[in-house]
């Protein structure tokens, strides 16, 4: 009798520990396919919980120089850097925003303009000094008569991406 209540608790584990394999089994099958729709850069990130880029704009719109804020949040390449990929302006409301990568720990493809993407990391209000300003207008393939205007520093909203989704 003892022998068949310890087959049965035996039997009764592998059965169970079977069936929570197959749930974790499912969630990871969902999980790749809402990837694999995505190319990933950077820190792993999810598509969840991401604001719009108006709901971005709106809460840069609340910041002063020097505030910063983790965020993640979605929007389309306007530009990128065309030398290395080592930064990307995304539109925000009626504005932009400059996006470059943590520690210039990795960079996106120089073919990615108009590209959707979702962005997380710190998003932050800064003055852009005035020789900044002409190397990304550089960096962009600007003229020279374009970079010679540039004669301001320049308030901007800025974010420092740990990692990146972008729509294949």
């Amino acid at each position: 009798m003892k022998n068949l209540i310890k087959y049965c608790l035996v039997a009764l584990l592998v059965f169970a520990s079977c069936k929570n394999d197959k749930k974790q089994e499912v969630s990871k099958k969902e999980t790749t396919k809402e990837l694999a729709s995505f190319n990933s850069y950077g820190d792993k990130i999810s598509e969840e919980n991401s604001l719009s880029a108006s709901e971005m704009y709106a809460k840069f719109k609340t910041m002063k120089v020097g505030d910063t804020v983790n965020v993640k949040f979605s929007s389309k390449i306007n530009e990128v850097c065309s030398k290395k990929g080592c930064w990307m302006k995304l539109p925000v409301g009626e504005t932009e925003t400059m996006v470059r990568f943590k520690d210039y720990g990795f960079f996106m493809p120089l073919d990615s303009k108009d590209k959707e993407v979702i962005v997380e990391g710190k998003a932050f209000v800064k003055e852009t000094p005035v020789d900044e300003l002409k190397h990304y207008a550089e960096d962009a393939g600007k003229s020279k008569e374009e970079i010679a205007k540039i004669t301001e520093p320049k308030i901007e909203y800025a974010f420092e991406a740990n990692g990146v989704l972008m729509k294949k």
